[in-house]
């Protein structure tokens, strides 16, 4: 199920879905939006709320989740940031509409929702920059996102687009399957729940930051004996900034080439936790993956289908 693709003018609902998020961070990604030519709409009291951990109680965050996708307005959703807290809403999803998908964008704690709306509904989701954690920073800057991959995520409704991952090669080879993952931590954290991630016929996307290499070798280690690696087609892994090991241990790098199962493999991508521009990657299309040269990634479908027929300009939302 498949999100109608943007165009200029188009309405971009904001939430809070995590975290609390900060004022003056909130305002630049919002000016950044505008920039790109869409209108950010949000609820200042539910954006900027705090309650402990969360940017706000549960209902009140559920309520805007549920009312984003369910509105006329807005053609797309976008997480204000990550954080911790989405899991929280996922016991109550059964509240959530039998709507047309939206494009949905976030990256980190979102990966919850983004997995639960592919494995229970079907729902194509953007690995992708959020409002104050990459459309703060701007486009082709450091702590940024990637302008071109964005555009062409968002607006794309054709077959066989092609974007570099700007990595490095663990294991050469081409694959295609579909694409899903997210941040590490939260794919985890699916094992055992009833929307537990299948990887089988993926190519599987995994990121994480702050972690130690045993950390990340724990959890990989934990995907493979759950059988996550089994029927892999392929993998790209992030760049797991703030990963530096003790002195005279190994890296992630070491732990990835020891672990990554016998797949094509990409290493150092930046998406999600980056340091670089960020790149915006659909999930759950189809994909062909090559990594035997500088690592690149074909889509062999849209992410999109064609925007609903333009609104009047009495009838946009203001």
């Amino acid at each position: 199920m498949k999100p109608y693709a943007l165009r200029p003018g188009d309405a971009i609902r904001l939430i809070a879905p995590a975290s609390p998020v900060r004022e003056d961070r909130l305002r630049k990604g919002c000016e950044e939006i505008t920039r790109l030519g869409y209108v950010p709409l949000f609820d200042r009291a539910h954006v900027l709320a705090q309650d402990g951990f969360f940017a706000g109680p549960i209902d009140a965050r559920l309520a805007a989740l549920i009312d984003a996708f369910s509105e006329p307005d807005s053609k797309a959703v976008v997480c204000v940031r990550g954080g911790y807290g989405s899991n929280y809403l996922l016991e109550h999803m059964d509240q959530f509409p039998s709507v047309r998908p939206k494009i949905f964008l976030g990256f980190s704690d979102i990966t919850s929702l983004q997995i639960y709306l592919w494995q229970k509904r079907g729902w194509v989701t953007f690995s992708a920059p959020m409002v104050a954690a990459g459309f703060d920073m701007g486009p082709g800057q450091a702590g940024g996102y990637n302008k071109a991959s964005f555009d062409l995520a968002v607006s794309q409704t054709r077959r066989g687009w092609t974007i570099p991952l700007n990595g490095e090669t663990v294991r050469p080879g081409s694959a295609e399957g579909l694409l899903i993952g997210g941040c590490l931590t939260m794919v985890v954290a699916t094992l055992g729940t009833p929307w537990e991630i299948d990887t089988r016929g993926t190519i599987l996307l995994l990121e994480d930051r702050a972690m130690k290499p045993f950390q990340v070798d724990r959890a990989l280690k934990h995907l493979e004996h759950a059988g996550k690696f089994r029927e892999l087609r392929g993998m790209i892994l992030g760049e797991f900034p703030e990963c530096s090991p003790p002195a005279g241990t190994e890296t992630v790098r070491d732990v990835m080439a020891r672990l990554a199962p016998a797949v094509p493999v990409a290493w150092n991508v930046p998406f999600g936790h980056t340091t670089r521009p960020m790149l915006t990657i659909p999930l759950g299309i189809s994909a062909r993956l090559s990594t035997t040269d500088a690592p690149e990634l074909e889509f062999l479908e849209p992410a999109c289908s064609e925007a609903e027929p333009a609104l009047a300009a009495a009838e946009r939302p203001r």
